[in-house]
């Protein structure tokens, strides 16, 4: 299964779960796909990464939302979490940072 194969795999499976995609993150190399396979990002930019992942929200119990960062390989690989309604979006942002820098560190001890 070639890459591109393996994302559209994956964000249709969430998909399938009531995920958004939010973001993705692809290695330098990855990063310059055709015109004709962006479609399969819905959009979104792509940014370079030292990993191929996607991010994915959606609602969770008691008005939280949910998020989680998918590891795009063989091996499923997946870091969760759930945001608070009150937590600002630099909060948010920070944990997401820190959420990509723990996936960073798994992908380098592999």
């Amino acid at each position: 299964m070639n890459k591109l194969d393996r994302f559209a795999e994956i964000i249709a499976a969430y998909s399938r779960h009531g995920w958004q995609l939010r973001r993705v993150l692809m290695m330098v190399e990855g990063a310059e796909i055709r015109e004709s396979d962006k479609a399969l990002f819905e959009g979104l930019a792509i940014d370079q990464a030292p990993m191929d992942a996607l991010w994915f929200s959606r609602p969770s119990p008691n008005s939280r939302e949910a998020w989680e960062l998918r590891l795009v390989a063989e091996t499923p690989y997946a870091l969760f979490e759930a945001f608070e309604s009150d937590e600002t979006e630099e909060q948010r942002e920070e944990v997401r940072r820190e959420m990509e820098a723990r996936m960073r560190e798994y992908t380098t001890k592999e």
